[in-house]
């Protein structure tokens, strides 16, 4: 499965974020076992680097784009997607940037902690702990 994932979960990733530490781990050890092919929005890493760099260093924001590189293929951003993103009608246009280019890259999903500002998105939307119990059904059905 095609995933994008929202900036986010890669932010409780990168900054170890303890209340969504559990899940944002399970998902990104998914994507180093290829469990599931993850991709980021190309504005998600302005984003990312930005936070990182205010709440940690600028050694350690370059660290974490290099490391989602790494990871994650790069969902492109031109002038369709921005025009696409409007007719989209989300509240948040960042949200419908993303979600655009998820669609433009034909992805199957997109995994956000804010399900709700995704609700208009055509494709599917999961939370991290939804997403991890699509991937690992039997386990899900197990707790």
């Amino acid at each position: 499965m095609r995933v994008l994932i929202d900036s986010d979960v890669c932010l409780d990733f990168l900054l170890q974020r303890p209340a969504h530490l559990p899940d944002a781990n399970s998902l990104f050890a998914n994507i180093e076992m290829k469990t599931c092919s993850a991709y980021v929005c190309a504005v998600s890493l302005t984003t990312i680097h930005y936070i990182v760099r205010k709440e940690k260093d600028a050694a350690a924001a370059l660290a974490a784009v290099d490391g989602l590189l790494v990871l994650a293929d790069v969902c492109q951003v031109n002038f369709a997607v921005l025009q696409n993103a409007r007719a989209l009608n989300f509240k948040d246009y960042e949200d419908a940037v993303q979600c655009a280019s998820a669609i433009a890259e034909g992805l199957d999903a997109i995994v956000t902690r804010n399900t709700k500002d995704f609700a208009n998105s055509p494709i599917e939307v999961y939370s991290p702990a939804d997403f991890l119990a699509h991937l690992h059904p039997a386990e899900a059905s197990n707790e």
